[in-house]
Protein backbone atom coordinates (compact mmCIF):
# COMPACT_ATOMS: atom_id res chain seq x y z
CA UNK A 1 0.00 0.00 0.00
CA UNK A 2 1.34 2.93 -0.96
CA UNK A 3 2.03 5.67 1.43
CA UNK A 4 0.11 8.79 1.64
CA UNK A 5 1.59 12.44 2.24
CA UNK A 6 -0.62 14.86 3.91
CA UNK A 7 -0.36 18.53 3.40
CA UNK A 8 -0.31 19.29 7.09
CA UNK A 9 2.47 17.15 7.23
CA UNK A 10 5.32 17.98 4.53
CA UNK A 11 8.21 15.30 3.96
CA UNK A 12 11.11 15.66 5.56
CA UNK A 13 14.15 16.76 3.86
CA UNK A 14 17.29 15.52 5.53
CA UNK A 15 20.65 16.95 4.01
CA UNK A 16 23.26 14.72 2.92
CA UNK A 17 25.41 13.11 4.93
CA UNK A 18 28.18 15.03 5.43
CA UNK A 19 31.71 13.20 5.76
CA UNK A 20 35.01 14.25 6.93
CA UNK A 21 35.22 16.98 4.25
CA UNK A 22 31.96 18.57 4.96
CA UNK A 23 33.45 19.70 8.83
CA UNK A 24 36.62 20.97 7.13
CA UNK A 25 35.10 22.57 4.42
CA UNK A 26 32.67 24.72 6.56
CA UNK A 27 31.78 28.37 6.42
CA UNK A 28 33.89 29.09 9.08
CA UNK A 29 36.87 27.10 8.65
CA UNK A 30 36.98 28.83 4.65
CA UNK A 31 36.36 32.15 6.12
CA UNK A 32 39.19 31.58 9.09
CA UNK A 33 41.75 30.20 6.04
CA UNK A 34 40.84 32.99 3.73
CA UNK A 35 41.36 35.71 6.30
CA UNK A 36 44.84 34.62 7.43
CA UNK A 37 45.62 34.22 3.82
CA UNK A 38 44.90 37.67 3.37
CA UNK A 39 44.15 40.26 5.68
CA UNK A 40 45.03 38.03 9.04
CA UNK A 41 47.99 40.86 10.20
CA UNK A 42 47.84 44.84 9.90
CA UNK A 43 50.44 47.16 8.98
CA UNK A 44 50.57 49.16 12.35
CA UNK A 45 49.15 53.10 11.86
CA UNK A 46 47.85 52.10 8.72
CA UNK A 47 44.10 50.49 6.90
CA UNK A 48 46.55 48.12 5.07
CA UNK A 49 45.56 44.24 5.90
CA UNK A 50 48.03 41.45 4.49
CA UNK A 51 48.34 37.47 5.53
CA UNK A 52 50.42 34.69 5.10
CA UNK A 53 49.90 34.42 1.14
CA UNK A 54 51.85 37.75 1.25
CA UNK A 55 53.91 36.76 3.35
CA UNK A 56 54.75 33.47 1.42
CA UNK A 57 55.08 35.26 -1.58
CA UNK A 58 58.06 36.75 -0.77
CA UNK A 59 60.33 33.74 -1.01
CA UNK A 60 61.56 34.06 -4.59
CA UNK A 61 60.28 31.18 -7.06
CA UNK A 62 58.86 28.74 -5.25
CA UNK A 63 56.67 31.45 -2.61
CA UNK A 64 54.04 32.50 -5.07
CA UNK A 65 53.07 28.52 -6.03
CA UNK A 66 52.61 27.63 -2.48
CA UNK A 67 50.41 30.33 -1.88
CA UNK A 68 48.71 29.63 -5.16
CA UNK A 69 48.48 25.76 -4.03
CA UNK A 70 47.09 27.45 -0.44
CA UNK A 71 44.34 29.00 -2.30
CA UNK A 72 43.36 26.36 -4.06
CA UNK A 73 41.51 25.23 -1.27
CA UNK A 74 38.86 27.52 -1.72
CA UNK A 75 38.02 26.09 -4.48
CA UNK A 76 38.07 22.44 -4.24
CA UNK A 77 35.63 23.37 -1.30
CA UNK A 78 33.77 25.49 -3.75
CA UNK A 79 33.40 21.93 -6.12
CA UNK A 80 32.52 19.90 -3.31
CA UNK A 81 30.19 22.36 -2.86
CA UNK A 82 28.43 22.02 -6.09
CA UNK A 83 29.29 25.39 -6.85
CA UNK A 84 28.62 25.91 -10.91
CA UNK A 85 31.65 26.08 -13.43
CA UNK A 86 31.32 29.61 -13.87
CA UNK A 87 32.05 30.28 -10.57
CA UNK A 88 34.64 27.87 -10.36
CA UNK A 89 36.14 29.22 -13.39
CA UNK A 90 35.98 33.14 -11.53
CA UNK A 91 37.92 31.63 -8.67
CA UNK A 92 40.43 29.76 -10.49
CA UNK A 93 41.39 33.02 -12.93
CA UNK A 94 41.65 35.23 -9.25
CA UNK A 95 44.21 32.66 -8.03
CA UNK A 96 45.59 32.77 -11.25
CA UNK A 97 46.01 36.40 -11.59
CA UNK A 98 47.44 36.36 -8.03
CA UNK A 99 49.70 33.71 -8.58
CA UNK A 100 50.83 35.15 -12.14
CA UNK A 101 50.99 39.05 -10.78
CA UNK A 102 52.76 38.05 -7.64
CA UNK A 103 55.40 36.16 -8.91
CA UNK A 104 56.82 39.79 -10.53
CA UNK A 105 59.57 40.79 -7.83
CA UNK A 106 58.51 44.03 -5.28
CA UNK A 107 55.63 44.65 -7.78
CA UNK A 108 54.01 41.23 -6.96
CA UNK A 109 54.53 41.05 -3.48
CA UNK A 110 52.32 44.80 -3.12
CA UNK A 111 49.85 43.78 -5.89
CA UNK A 112 49.00 40.27 -3.57
CA UNK A 113 48.21 42.77 -0.72
CA UNK A 114 46.10 44.69 -2.92
CA UNK A 115 44.45 41.77 -4.81
CA UNK A 116 43.29 39.27 -1.83
CA UNK A 117 42.26 36.51 -4.32
CA UNK A 118 41.42 34.51 -1.59
CA UNK A 119 38.73 37.16 0.30
CA UNK A 120 37.24 37.36 -3.58
CA UNK A 121 36.82 33.39 -3.78
CA UNK A 122 35.28 33.32 -0.37
CA UNK A 123 32.62 36.11 -1.11
CA UNK A 124 31.89 34.17 -4.64
CA UNK A 125 31.47 30.99 -2.25
CA UNK A 126 29.12 32.55 0.20
CA UNK A 127 27.54 34.29 -2.59
CA UNK A 128 26.43 30.78 -4.74
CA UNK A 129 25.47 29.27 -1.16
CA UNK A 130 22.87 32.15 -0.30
CA UNK A 131 21.98 32.13 -3.70
CA UNK A 132 22.18 28.91 -6.37
CA UNK A 133 22.58 28.87 -9.59
CA UNK A 134 22.42 33.13 -9.75
CA UNK A 135 25.07 34.54 -11.68
CA UNK A 136 25.01 38.16 -11.98
CA UNK A 137 25.95 40.00 -15.02
CA UNK A 138 29.23 40.96 -14.10
CA UNK A 139 30.02 36.96 -13.69
CA UNK A 140 29.01 36.96 -17.26
CA UNK A 141 31.11 40.18 -17.95
CA UNK A 142 34.08 38.74 -16.33
CA UNK A 143 33.85 35.21 -18.64
CA UNK A 144 33.48 37.54 -21.80
CA UNK A 145 36.55 39.71 -21.19
CA UNK A 146 38.60 36.39 -19.49
CA UNK A 147 37.81 34.98 -23.34
CA UNK A 148 38.57 37.90 -25.15
CA UNK A 149 41.66 37.99 -22.95
CA UNK A 150 42.65 34.83 -24.19
CA UNK A 151 42.27 35.06 -27.93
CA UNK A 152 43.91 38.33 -28.19
CA UNK A 153 47.08 36.30 -25.93
CA UNK A 154 47.03 33.71 -28.67
CA UNK A 155 46.11 35.34 -32.05
CA UNK A 156 48.71 38.75 -31.45
CA UNK A 157 51.90 36.60 -31.63
CA UNK A 158 50.23 34.74 -34.83
CA UNK A 159 49.56 38.34 -36.36
CA UNK A 160 52.68 39.51 -35.49
CA UNK A 161 54.31 36.24 -36.59
CA UNK A 162 52.33 36.75 -40.08
CA UNK A 163 53.40 40.18 -40.58
CA UNK A 164 57.20 39.06 -40.02
CA UNK A 165 56.75 36.60 -42.74
CA UNK A 166 54.99 38.75 -44.79
CA UNK A 167 57.30 41.44 -45.12
CA UNK A 168 60.25 38.93 -45.23
CA UNK A 169 58.55 37.76 -48.17
CA UNK A 170 58.26 40.96 -49.72
CA UNK A 171 61.44 42.19 -48.70
CA UNK A 172 63.18 38.58 -50.46
CA UNK A 173 60.69 39.21 -53.68
CA UNK A 174 61.78 42.27 -54.29
CA UNK A 175 66.03 41.67 -54.66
Amino acid sequence: MPSRIHPQHPPQILPPRGGRSSRVFNDENLDVLSHVLDDWLRIPGTSIRFGLDAIIGLVPGIGDVLGGLASCILIVAAWFRGVPYVTLIRMSVNVGIEVLVGSVPFLGDAFDVAWKANRRNFKLLTRHMEHPKVHTWKDWAFLMTLGAALVAVFALPLIVLTWIVVRLLESHAGR
